[in-house]
C-alpha cells in the first residue's frame, strides 16, 4: 500500500541511497551515500554503490553501530516522507536485540560528593580500566 503522500505513478527504480533517506533509515542522504561508501550497505547480499538502483522485492542489510537491520523493499519513494508512511514502504525482518548486559556497579549516594581516589581506583577494578 503506497503512502498517502507518495506520487500517483512510482518509479520503476530508484537510488538506494535516496531510498534509504526516504525511509528515514539515514537522517540525511550523505549519510546513506556514506555508509554505501563504506561497505556497511548490502543489496540481495551484495555490496553496493550509493547509486545502485531498488526494485520491489529486494532486500536491503543496513549495518548499524550494534546491531543489523533487515528491509525487504515494497513501495519505491523519492521524497522523505512521514516515519508512518514510511513503514509502510518496506518490512522489517530485523531480528530482536538482546538485552544490553547489566554490569552492576555500585551507585553513590546522591549528596555523597565526589568519589575519593580511592573510591575512583575501586571502580576502575570493577570495570576492569588499567591505568
Amino acid at each position: 500500500m503506497p503512502p498517502s503522500n507518495a506520487p500517483a505513478s512510482s518509479p520503476s527504480a530508484v537510488r538506494i541511497d535516496s531510498w534509504l533517506w526516504a525511509v528515514r533509515a539515514f537522517k540525511t542522504r550523505s549519510a546513506a551515500t556514506a555508509a554505501c561508501r563504506a561497505g556497511h550497505v548490502r543489496l540481495n547480499g551484495n555490496a553496493v554503490k550509493a547509486s545502485q538502483t531498488v526494485v520491489p522485492g529486494d532486500t536491503i542489510r543496513l549495518r548499524q553501530p550494534g546491531f543489523e537491520r533487515i528491509l525487504e523493499v515494497h513501495v519505491l519513494i523519492v521524497k522523505r516522507v512521514g516515519a508512518e508512511a514510511a513503514s509502510r514502504c518496506y518490512t522489517d525482518h530485523t531480528p530482536e536485540r538482546p538485552p544490553a548486559p547489566f554490569l552492576g556497579l555500585p551507585q553513590r549516594d546522591r549528596g555523597a560528593g565526589r568519589p575519593t581516589k580511592k573510591d575512583r581506583r575501586e571502580l576502575e577494578r570493577l570495570r576492569g580500566e588499567q591505568h
